[in-house]
C-alpha cells in the first residue's frame, strides 16, 4: 500500500508547468540578471565576498584562483568550477569591464577570444574597488541568508558604494528574460545619482547633462543620441557602435586605414579574419593587404590599400559589411524587489539611491549603538577610576569573579557592563589610567552620538554622507571618458562602382543553373574548348561581360534572379560552376529559361516575355534594377499553370513571331504590346486552340532576311521563310506552320531563328540520343509541307528538345 502512495496520478501539463516555472524563477532570480542595487549577479556576489572573507583583498599579495573557486563552490555556489572561473575571469577582463573587480596574475584570455589560462596558473585578490562594494558589509548594512548547506550566512546585497550597474553593465539571458546594460563612465554616473538624490524632481534631461551616454572599455564611438534618449527612458533602445579609424598617407601616394578601437564585445580576431576575407573574395577591389598591428602598446588593425584607392569608399564598405561597426541594443532589465524589471535611466539611479539610504542608515544605527555601548562603559571607568581604592578593596574581598562583579554593582550601582569591564581592567592600564583621558573619549564619543542621532534624525544631512563618500570614490576612481558620442548616426552611402575591379570576364550559365565568370585569359588558354560543365548539362547562355555588369537570370515560373558580375564565383573555364542556389535561394522545382547582360538599366531599352498560354509583356528595361537582391524577384505575374517561355531584349520597335506546339505562327508589331509595369500579367499575345501551347518566340526587323527551322515530335526538320506569313495583329490564332495529318500528326517542339547558315541546331530524343542538324543542309520548304525525317523516332523516341550549339 505504501509503494503505491508514492506516486502522484498529475497531468503531465500540469507538472511541466510547475517544474518550469520553479526553475525561470531560480534562473531568472538566482543566476542571469544582475540586482539592480549592486548590480552583481549571484555569482559574481558571491566571488567578491568570498575573497574578502578570506582576505584576498587589494593589500594583501595575490592568491591562487583555484583556491577561490574551490572556496566559492564549496561554500557559496555549488555549480561547476568552469561557471566560477569564467565569471571570475570576465570580471578582470579589461575589455569587458569599465572598472575592474578583479586584479588577476596571469593569461586572463584576450580581445581576440583566446580562453584564459586554466585556474591553477592564475592568481587573483579582489582590486580596490571591489573593496568599495564591500565597505561596511560587517556593519549589519546588508540582510545576510544561510548558505546552501546552512552552514554559513551569505549577503543578499553588497553594500556596493558605487553604482556598479551602470559603471559595469551587464549581459545575460535566463528564461524569458534577457538583460544588455552597457557600462558607464564612473564620474559621470557618480554625478548624476548626486544629482537625482539631491533634486527628487530631475528630468531625464537634466540628468542626461551630465551622462552624457554609454562608455566602453574598448572605446570607439556611439551615434545616435535618440537611441540613447530611448534607452534611458523606457530601458529599451537602439546606438550604432563603430571603430575610432583615421586614414594615414604613406609614401608613393598610398594610404592605410588603421583601427585603434574595435566596438564592444566584437572579436578582434574574427573582424581581422572577415576583413581579410573581403580582400580575397574580391568582395571589394582596392586592399592590399589587412594586418593585426596590435603590441604591448595598445590596439592596431591596418588596412593598406592599393594605389589609387578610394580611402572613404573602402572605410564605408568595411563599416556596412563588417563588425567594425555593430548596433547595441539596451534592453536595461535587472531584478527589483525580487522581480525581473525593464527599468529606465532614472528608475535604476532611483534603487540605488533608496539602497544606499538604507546602507548608510543601518550602518549609522549600527556605528551608533557601538558608540553608545562604548560611552556607558567609559563612564563606569570613570567612576571607578575617582574611587579606585575602593573598587580594588571590593574586588580583593570578592571570592571570584562574578562574585566581584555583584558587589560591584550592589556596592557602586555600575551596571552589568561597567562592572565586567572593570574586573576585566589588566593592572597596567592603572599605571596611567588618567581621569582626564577617559573624559576625553567621552567627550568625542558624546559629539560622535550627536552627529550620529543628527544624520538618522535627517534625510538632507544623509544625503550629504552618501554623496561625500560618491564624490571619495569619484575622486580616487574616475578616469577620461574612452566613448565619443556622437548625436546623428551617420548614413553609409557605398558607391559600388568606386570598389569594384573594372574586369572583362566570360560568364557562363548552364541549363541546370550553374554559373561562374572566369578571366579571358582562363577562356583563350581553353583554345575553343566547352566550359566545364556536369555530364548532361548544356550551355544555356555565354556573355562576354564586365564585372562592373549585371547578370539577369529568369525562371520559368516568371521570377528574375539579379546578380552583379563581380559576385559571381570566379573560377577557370575548364572547371564547373557553382549552383545558382548558392548565390540567390531558387525554388527547387524552377528553372532557368534564359540569361541577360546588363550593362546599364536605361529607360530605351525594354524587356518582352512571351508566356505558355500565350501572354505577352513588355516592361522598360530600368525598372529591373534591384536595390535588394538576396531573393528571386517578380519578372512577371504569371496566371495558374502558366509559365515563361521567352524573355527578349528590344527597343519596342520590332516585329514578333510566336509559334506554338499546335503549329500555328503569328507575327505581329512588337508595339501592340504596350508597356506595362514589372509586377503585371500583361496583354493576350495569340488566340491558342484549347490544347495548345506556345513552344518559342522571337523578335526581327522588317528589313531583314528571316527564316526559322521548325522541329516536330516526330524528329521532322524543315526551314521556313518569313515570307510564308502574312503580318497580323496581337490576339489572333496565326497561319498553320505544318500540313495537318489525320492520324499522329506532326506536333512542334521548337521553332528557332536562324541566324546564319552555318549555324548547328543540337536535337536530343527521349531516350537521350543526340543529332547534329546543319542548317546549311536544308532548303526553304512551303507552309504545307512536314519537312523531311532526320529522326527515326520507332528507334530513338519522339523528339524532345532543340537548343543551337554553341560556337
Amino acid at each position: 500500500m505504501s509503494q503505491v502512495e508514492r506516486y502522484l496520478d498529475l497531468p503531465l501539463e500540469e507538472v511541466i508547468g510547475d517544474r518550469f516555472g520553479r526553475y525561470s524563477k531560480y534562473i531568472i532570480q538566482e543566476r542571469a540578471l544582475p540586482d539592480a542595487r549592486d548590480g552583481l549577479k549571484p555569482v559574481q556576489r558571491r566571488i567578491l565576498y568570498a575573497m574578502y572573507k578570506d582576505g584576498n583583498t587589494a593589500d594583501k599579495p595575490f592568491r591562487k584562483s583555484a583556491k577561490t573557486v574551490g572556496n566559492v563552490i564549496g561554500n557559496y555556489h555549488p555549480h561547476g568550477d568552469s561557471s566560477v572561473y569564467d565569471a571570475m575571469i570576465r570580471m578582470s577582463q579589461d575589455w569587458k569591464v569599465r572598472q575592474l573587480l578583479v586584479d588577476m596574475h596571469g593569461n586572463n584570455g584576450s580581445i581576440d577570444s583566446d580562453p584564459p589560462a586554466a585556474m591553477r596558473y592564475t592568481e587573483a585578490r579582489l582590486s580596490k574597488i571591489a573593496a568599495i562594494l564591500l565597505n561596511d558589509i560587517d556593519k549589519e548594512t546588508v540582510e545576510y541568508i544561510p548558505n546552501f548547506d546552512d552552514s554559513e550566512m551569505e549577503p543578499v546585497v553588497l553594500p556596493a558604494s558605487f553604482p556598479n550597474l551602470l559603471v559595469n553593465g551587464s549581459t545575460g539571458i535566463s528564461s524569458g528574460y534577457a538583460t544588455d546594460i552597457p557600462p558607464h563612465h564612473l564620474g559621470e554616473i557618480i554625478d548624476g545619482v548626486i544629482m537625482q538624490m539631491e533634486r527628487p524632481n530631475t528630468t531625464l534631461e537634466d540628468l542626461m547633462t551630465v551622462i552624457q551616454g554609454p562608455d566602453f572599455p574598448t572605446g570607439g564611438t556611439v551615434q545616435g543620441i535618440e537611441g540613447i534618449k530611448q534607452a534611458y527612458q523606457t530601458g529599451k533602445g537602439k546606438i550604432v557602435v563603430r571603430a575610432k579609424t583615421e586614414v594615414e598617407e604613406l609614401r608613393g601616394g598610398k594610404q592605410q586605414i588603421v583601427i585603434t578601437e574595435i566596438p564592444y564585445e566584437v572579436v578582434k580576431a574574427n573582424l581581422v579574419k572577415k576583413m581579410d576575407e573581403l580582400r580575397f573574395d574580391k568582395k571589394v577591389d582596392g586592399i592590399a593587404e589587412v594586418r593585426d598591428d596590435t603590441d604591448r602598446t595598445g590596439l592596431r588593425i591596418v588596412v593598406e590599400l592599393k594605389k589609387e584607392a578610394d580611402a572613404t569608399a573602402i572605410l564605408n564598405y568595411l563599416l556596412k559589411n563588417t563588425d567594425l561597426q555593430v548596433t547595441y541594443n539596451f534592453n536595461m532589465v535587472a531584478i527589483h524587489n525580487k522581480t525581473p524589471k525593464l527599468m529606465g535611466l532614472q528608475s535604476l539611479i532611483q534603487a540605488y539611491v533608496e539602497h544606499q539610504k538604507s546602507v548608510v542608515t543601518k550602518r549609522v544605527s549600527f556605528d551608533l549603538q557601538k558608540a553608545r555601548d562604548r560611552h556607558h562603559i567609559v563612564q563606569g571607568l570613570i567612576r571607578a577610576v575617582s574611587i579606585l581604592d575602593d573598587v580594588i578593596t571590593t574586588i580583593r574581598a570578592s571570592s571570584d569573579k562574578k562574585d566581584a562583579k555583584n558587589n560591584l554593582i550592589e556596592k557602586y550601582e555600575f551596571t552589568e557592563a561597567q562592572a565586567e569591564a572593570i574586573v576585566t581592567l589588566q593592572l597596567y592600564r592603572l599605571t596611567n589610567t588618567d581621569i582626564t583621558t577617559l573624559e576625553e573619549e567621552a567627550a568625542d564619543l558624546e559629539r560622535k552620538i550627536h552627529e550620529l542621532e543628527a544624520i538618522l534624525a535627517s534625510e538632507n544631512k544623509l544625503i550629504s554622507v552618501i554623496k561625500k563618500e560618491l564624490l571619495a570614490v569619484k575622486k580616487q576612481f574616475a578616469d577620461a571618458r574612452r566613448t565619443v558620442i556622437e548625436h546623428q548616426i551617420e548614413e553609409l552611402k557605398i558607391n559600388m562602382d568606386v570598389l569594384i575591379a573594372a574586369e572583362d570576364v566570360m560568364v557562363t550559365v548552364t541549363k541546370e543553373g550553374y554559373v561562374k565568370r572566369s578571366s579571358l585569359r582562363s577562356f583563350s588558354a581553353s583554345n575553343g574548348e566547352s566550359p566545364g560543365m556536369k555530364e548532361g548539362d548544356r550551355l544555356l547562355s555565354r556573355l562576354e561581360m564586365n564585372t562592373t555588369d549585371t547578370l539577369l537570370l529568369f525562371t520559368k515560373f516568371g521570377n528574375y534572379l539579379y546578380i552583379p558580375v563581380h559576385q559571381l564565383p570566379d573560377i577557370r573555364w575548364k572547371d564547373n560552376g557553382q549552383h545558382v542556389a548558392n548565390i540567390v535561394s531558387i525554388d527547387r522545382d524552377d528553372e532557368l529559361i534564359g540569361a541577360l547582360s546588363v550593362s546599364s538599366f536605361n529607360e530605351e531599352e525594354s524587356l518582352l516575355f512571351i508566356t505558355k498560354l500565350g501572354m505577352a509583356k513588355r516592361t522598360q528595361l530600368s525598372l529591373y534594377q534591384a536595390q535588394r537582391y538576396s531573393k528571386p524577384l517578380m519578372a512577371i505575374k504569371l496566371k495558374t499553370g502558366d509559365e515563361l517561355v521567352s524573355v527578349i531584349r528590344t527597343k519596342g520597335t520590332n516585329e514578333l513571331f510566336i509559334s506554338t506546339h499546335l503549329g500555328y505562327g503569328l507575327w505581329f508589331s512588337e508595339e501592340e504590346v504596350t508597356l506595362v509595369g514589372q509586377r503585371a500579367s500583361g496583354v493576350k499575345g495569340i488566340n491558342l486552340k484549347e490544347d495548345d501551347y506556345v513552344v518559342d518566340a522571337c523578335t526581327f526587323s522588317l528589313d531583314e532576311k528571316v527564316e526559322f527551322m521548325i522541329f516536330t515530335q516526330r524528329g521532322a526538320v524543315k526551314r521556313m521563310s518569313i515570307s510564308e506569313f502574312d503580318k497580323s495583329s496581337r490576339a489572333k490564332r496565326g497561319l498553320v506552320m505544318l500540313r495537318e495529318l489525320k492520324s499522329n500528326p506532326h506536333r512542334v517542339i521548337a521553332c528557332k531563328r536562324i541566324m546564319n547558315s552555318k549555324q548547328v541546331f543540337c536535337a536530343v530524343t527521349e531516350n537521350g540520343q543526340m543529332t547534329e542538324i546543319e542548317v546549311s543542309s536544308y532548303r526553304n520548304s512551303d507552309r504545307y509541307s512536314n519537312g523531311s525525317f532526320v529522326i527515326d523516332t520507332a528507334v530513338e523516341g519522339s523528339l524532345k528538345e532543340v537548343w543551337l550549339r554553341p560556337e
